[in-house]
């Protein structure tokens, strides 16, 4: 059997071959390993435009004739040259004979930077990206399309997925992050992609006294509230809000659980979804997968409304007894629906059903709007309240690529609606927040709601370090959101930089060498037969390091993920190329500083001249005017020694 290499490694010797064993196809571009061919050959034995077997239908033509042509001894005296050259190392000597003897083609994976986040079904740029179990990438749409049509392959290697991936695939972050970034370019500002910094050393957090009868956070109290906003603030959460940050509540922002999302002002209660008063209405949701009708389809989602179980005793939850009715928070949904405001929306990692939800604690993912409420009979047979929320933020989704904000979209079609009863919606009135078509932006068409809450000025102060307020007036461009960025390609292992990523089916990230060194020594199979006959052979899990997710098939055949490995070393050599320009522009600054200094000197030199020549001039004025005096001082004496003359002369007379 003949195989090309993939991610550099051999399929037949299972090897990483060296360059210059290896040739990529004249015709498609795949390399393939020369000594494993059905005719082994070598670099020398190769003649120009050397096409693979998938692409030529003689192989054995594709090796050297006896008795060499004209071209063949050109071809020769071409590759002489190259080893001759003693300026050019190994590897690039090995380039330049793959290039010389494939007429220019290049291994896959070297093509073009436009070329590298490319889905193979849409053949677009990637949108809501899922890495696969082998390494590959695809949109999400389209791979759950692919799926929907029975393909349990993957689209461009043929590797088989296991059941659990098919059913549940996760959107790849990171990839997020990247393709963004390339979107908005080195001028736009860090507002458009900011990745928030984790709230460290804050001096309050939740706690919990001697009286807590549970570990954890079962029985903890609050901390401090970070914004000055009250319960019942609509909308979001702006920079004036935000004593700690000066930056508001941002789109993608993440916290560890409940009552660090309640600290921020995202969503105030700590056990309840919804938050909200019957009278004015509802504030915030959290999607945590509590009822089986949620769908989730990222900008829009179908959220059921709460009540109908048993909570009697201290119960946290229970299966649905009772029909659910608009009353309480369920009516608090509705009045924002007819009203038209807006709703702050949490996604949180325990709803297992949604491809948006974040990989762990609670993410906050922008304002969105109910459009319709209606009631109908659930899976459990009862009837519940069912809302549809449609996104209408002016940030991008955590999950999509894009570098804008929402638009205006039609309403999708809901099946269930045929069936549904009380249906709720806004039909002459406008809604308080809408799109505003002057300005290209979503806005309050009508003044917010107002209702009397906590004085905001309880909110306590912090002192802001330099490096927060640098990172808050960075760019894109700047070195500083560059390495922030960087740090976010973390390995979730060595907590270093990622090298040679591996995407685990769940969506966390490690390096290779890690991740297979954190396994070293496991066996893949448990040994039941312990010197008695044998049993039937069971597999050893191989929980996930971050959330113990089974990938013991992930790890039989690891596959790395080459496109994130591309960005993260394009990211390197930028923050490098903006280190040395940074450098050089100190230098510039220093020299000018210097002829600065030499000139102040300069000018207070002259300054001191000025001044002793003035001081000069006074004392020769001060002379000038002593003369005057003794002058003075001897016409004084001159006229008493008249005046006693004339005294003496006149007794005499």
């Amino acid at each position: 059997m003949e195989l090309a290499c993939e991610n550099g490694r051999c399929l037949v010797c299972k090897t990483e071959p060296p360059e210059q064993e290896t040739l990529p196809c004249g015709s498609c571009g795949c390399v393939w390993h020369l000594p494993c061919l059905k005719a082994p050959m070598t670099l020398a034995d190769v003649s120009p435009g050397w096409t693979c077997p998938d692409c030529s239908d003689d192989p054995a033509s594709n090796s050297k004739k006896p008795g060499p042509s004209g071209g063949e001894n050109e071809l020769l005296r071409k590759i002489r040259e190259i080893n001759a050259d003693t300026s050019l190392s190994d590897a690039q000597k090995a380039a330049q004979r793959q290039m010389l003897l494939s007429n220019g083609a290049v291994p896959a994976g070297k093509e073009d930077d436009e070329d590298e986040l490319i889905c193979v079904f849409c053949q677009g740029s990637l949108d809501r990206p899922v890495t696969t179990p082998c390494g590959h990438n695809f949109c999400l749409k389209c791979l759950q399309k692919w799926f929907a049509q029975g393909q349990k392959k993957c689209g461009k290697c043929r590797v088989s997925f296991h059941q659990g991936f098919i059913q549940q695939p996760k959107i790849n972050p990171l990839l997020v992050q990247a393709i963004r970034m390339a979107k908005i370019g080195a001028t736009a500002p860090a507002s458009k992609a900011v990745h928030v910094l984790q709230n460290q050393n804050r001096p309050d957090k939740a706690f919990k006294s001697e009286r807590a009868k549970k570990a954890g956070l079962a029985n903890a109290s609050s901390g401090r509230i970070f914004v000055t906003v009250g319960h019942y603030h609509f909308g979001a959460i702006p920079a004036e809000n935000d004593p700690e940050r000066n930056q508001g509540v941002l789109v993608g922002e993440t916290w560890t659980d409940r009552l660090e999302c309640r600290q921020w002002g995202a969503h105030r209660p700590h056990i309840a979804g919804i938050a909200g008063q019957s009278d004015k209405g509802a504030q915030s949701v959290v999607m945590s997968g509590g009822y089986e009708d949620d769908e989730d389809h990222g900008e829009w989602f179908l959220y059921t409304g709460s009540g109908g179980r048993d909570l009697s005793g201290n119960k946290r939850t229970n299966d649905q007894s009772f029909d659910q009715v608009f009353s309480k928070s369920n009516k608090a949904l509705s009045v924002s629906c007819l009203k038209g405001y807006p709703v702050r929306v949490v996604r949180s990692a325990k709803d297992v059903r949604s491809a948006y939800a974040p990989q762990e604690g609670l993410r906050y993912d922008g304002l969105y709007r109910i459009e319709r409420c209606w009631r109908k009979i659930g899976l459990k047979g009862f009837r519940v309240c069912r809302y549809l929320f449609v996104r209408c933020d002016n940030e991008p989704a955590p999950w999509t690529s894009e570098d804008y904000g929402d638009r205006p979209r039609p309403l999708p079609e809901i099946t269930e609606l045929k069936d549904a009863t009380d249906v709720k919606e806004r039909k002459t009135q406008l809604p308080s927040w809408d799109w505003k078509e002057d300005e290209n932006v979503w806005g309050w068409i009508k003044p917010p709601p107002s209702f009397r809450d906590v004085n905001p000025s309880s909110a306590r102060k912090r002192s802001v370090s330099s490096k927060e307020k640098e990172l808050k007036t960075s760019t894109c461009s700047s070195p500083l959101y560059l390495r922030q960025c960087f740090i976010e390609f973390g390995c979730g292992l060595c907590k270093n930089v990622l090298q040679r990523p591996l995407c685990a089916p769940c969506g966390h990230n490690f390096c290779q060498a890690c991740l297979v060194g954190h396994f070293a020594g496991h066996k893949d199979v448990r040994d039941r037969a312990n010197g008695r006959r044998s049993l039937r052979v069971r597999k050893n899990q191989k929980p996930c390091p971050q959330c113990n997710k089974d990938i013991a098939d992930f790890l039989e055949a690891p596959a790395v993920n080459n496109d994130m490995d591309d960005v993260i070393q394009k990211l390197k050599a930028a923050i490098a190329d903006l280190m040395k320009t940074e450098e050089e522009n100190r230098d510039a600054d220093a020299e000018d500083g210097d002829d600065d200094d030499d000139e102040a000197e300069e000018a207070k030199e002259a300054d001191n001249e000025v001044e002793e020549a003035k001081e000069a001039g006074d004392e020769v004025e001060e002379a000038k005017e002593a003369g005057d005096e003794v002058e003075e001082a001897k016409e004084a004496n001159v006229e008493q020694k008249d005046d006693k003359l004339g005294d003496r002369f006149g007794r005499l007379v």
